[in-house]
C-alpha cells in the first residue's frame, strides 16, 4: 500500500509527477535483473545518442483526477467546496449534485487552480458564511493561506494571502471574535490570527509546548457556544531546543507568536494518536482539559474534525480505518466512540475531511482514497450508504494517493516500484 503524508518536501507537483528516476534506476539494476536485461539494454542502446535531459520516461505513474482532501459547504449559496491535493485545485459543485452510477464523474461548476493562485498541497478549507469567501490552507510547499472571493475561477491570484508557519493543516474560524485558528504539524502548535490578517501579519496567540499534548496536529474544530477547541493529533512529537539567553525564544522564531521550530536531536517519539481539548482562548504551554486516547478510541491518523454543540458530539475523519468516529464532546481518556460510520456501502475510503451542515441536516465526508465527496444524515452509523455522492473520477479509477513523493526504489524480487511519501 502506498501511504500518503504531507510531511516531506518536494517541489514536484503531484499531478505532473513523471518518474524520470525510475528509468535510470531500472538501468542501474539491469545486470542483476535477468528478466529485464534484454529489454533494458536494448532501450539503453537506442537512447545512448539522446541527451539524458531530453529522453522521454519509460512510463508515467500518476493520478489524472482530483483527490479530495477537505470539504466545506456554502450554506447561503447551496454550493459544496473541496480541495484537491493531487491537481492543486479548489473545486466547487452544486450542493445537491449526485453523480449517477452510469456517469464517469461530475464536472465542477468552477475550478480555481494554476500558478497564479498559489495553490499546492491544500488540506483545509473554510467558507465565510456572509461573503462566501473561500479560505484554503497550503500544507507544505507554499507556506500561505489563500483567500478567494466566491466569484473566483481559473488561474487567478488570491484576493488576499497570509504567510503561515511551515506545515499548517487544519483551519477553524470564530466568527464572533473574528479569529482564525490553524494547526501546525511539524512544530506541534496552534496559531491564532485575526481573521482579517494578511501578508506578513503575526499571529495574536500561540499554543505550543511540552504540556499541550500536541503531537503532529491535523484537524481542528471549535465550539464557540461552550468555548472549546478540539485538535486531532497523529502522534509524532519532538522536544524543542531553546537558547536560555533568549528566554525561550528560538533563534528561528521570526515574529511574535511564531512557533519554535528547532527540534532537539534524538528527541523524536511516536505517541498514540489523540484528540486534545482546550479552552478556546488557550495559549502558551497550556495543559489540555482532557485527552481522548487509547485502544478503545480506535483513533488511527485522525484528520478532519467537526463539532455539533447542540447535540454535544464530535465527528472525527479517521483516515487509516476508513471510518468516521463520533464521540461525546465531554469524552476523555480511553473512551469508545458513541457510534462509527464505516463499511463498503458507505463509500468512505481514507477520509481526511468532514463538514457538518446543520442547516440542511447533512454530514459531508471527503475521501482522499477514492475521489469522492459523500453525504449522510448526521446520525448515520454502521455500514450506511450515502444520501448522495460526488465523484471526481470514474468509479474504477484507482486513487494512487501519491502525495509529495520523496524518493523511489525498485524491488527486483516482486518487480514493484516503491514510493515513500
Amino acid at each position: 500500500m502506498i501511504e500518503y503524508s504531507r510531511n516531506l518536501r518536494s517541489a514536484l507537483p503531484t499531478s505532473r509527477l513523471t518518474l524520470f528516476l525510475i528509468a535510470g534506476l531500472i538501468s542501474l539494476i539491469a545486470d542483476s535483473a535477468p528478466f529485464s536485461c534484454v529489454k533494458v539494454r536494448a532501450q539503453a542502446a537506442a537512447e545512448s545518442a539522446t541527451p539524458p535531459a531530453k529522453r522521454a520516461p519509460l512510463r508515467v505513474i500518476r493520478d489524472r483526477y482530483s483527490a479530495l482532501s477537505s470539504v466545506a459547504v456554502d450554506l447561503e449559496r447551496n454550493e459544496v467546496v473541496g480541495t484537491d491535493e493531487n491537481l492543486f485545485q479548489i473545486v466547487v459543485y452544486e450542493r445537491l449534485a449526485d453523480t449517477p452510477r452510469t456517469a464517469a464523474m461530475t464536472e465542477p461548476k468552477r475550478v480555481i487552480g494554476g500558478l497564479k493562485t498559489r495553490i499546492e498541497f491544500q488540506c483545509g478549507v473554510y467558507i465565510d458564511p456572509a461573503s462566501g469567501d473561500i479560505y484554503s490552507v497550503n500544507n507544505d510547499t507554499v507556506d500561505k493561506l489563500v483567500i478567494f472571493s466566491r466569484q473566483a475561477k481559473g488561474d487567478v491570484p488570491p484576493d488576499r494571502f497570509l504567510e503561515t508557519p511551515h506545515g499548517t493543516f487544519g483551519i477553524a474560524v470564530d466568527e464572533e471574535k473574528e479569529e482564525l485558528f490553524l494547526t501546525v504539524q511539524h512544530d506541534n502548535a496552534v496559531v491564532v490570527y485575526r481573521k482579517t490578517a494578511s501578508g506578513k501579519d503575526a499571529p495574536i496567540r500561540l499554543l505550543q509546548g511540552g504540556r499541550t499534548g500536541l503531537a503532529d496536529p491535523h484537524g481542528i474544530a471549535i465550539d464557540t457556544k461552550n468555548r472549546l477547541m478540539f485538535v486531532a493529533n497523529h502522534g509524532s512529537v519532538h522536544s524543542k531546543m531553546a537558547d536560555p539567553r533568549l528566554e525561550g525564544i528560538s533563534s528561528l522564531q521570526i515574529k511574535a507568536n511564531w512557533p519554535l521550530n528547532e527540534g532537539a536531536p534524538g528527541s523524536g517519539r511516536i505517541l498514540p494518536p489523540s484528540i486534545t481539548v482546550y479552552p478556546l482562548d488557550a495559549s502558551g504551554d497550556a495543559i489540555p482539559l482532557r485527552v481522548i486516547q487509547g485502544p478503545k478510541a480506535q483513533l488511527n491518523w485522525p484528520a478532519g474534525l467537526a463539532v455539533d454543540p447542540e447535540r454535544g458530539e464530535l465527528y472525527v475523519a479517521n483516515d487509516m480505518s476508513d471510518a468516521v468516529l463520533v464521540f461525546r464532546e465531554t469524552d476523555g481518556g480511553d473512551a469508545a466512540p458513541l457510534r462509527a460510520l464505516r463499511g463498503p456501502k458507505t463509500g468512505i475510503k481514507n477520509p481526511t475531511g468532514v463538514f457538518l451542515d446543520k442547516k440542511n441536516g447533512e454530514l459531508w465526508i471527503a475521501s482522499f482514497g477514492n475521489h469522492t465527496l459523500t453525504v449522510y444524515p448526521p446520525t448515520a452509523q454502521g455500514d450506511t450508504a450515502p444520501l448522495r455522492a460526488i465523484r471526481s473520477a470514474p468509479s474504477e479509477a484507482p486513487s494512487l494517493m501519491i502525495g509529495n513523493p520523496g524518493a523511489v526504489a525498485y524491488d527486483q524480487k516482486r518487480e514493484e516500484i516503491l514510493v515513500p511519501n
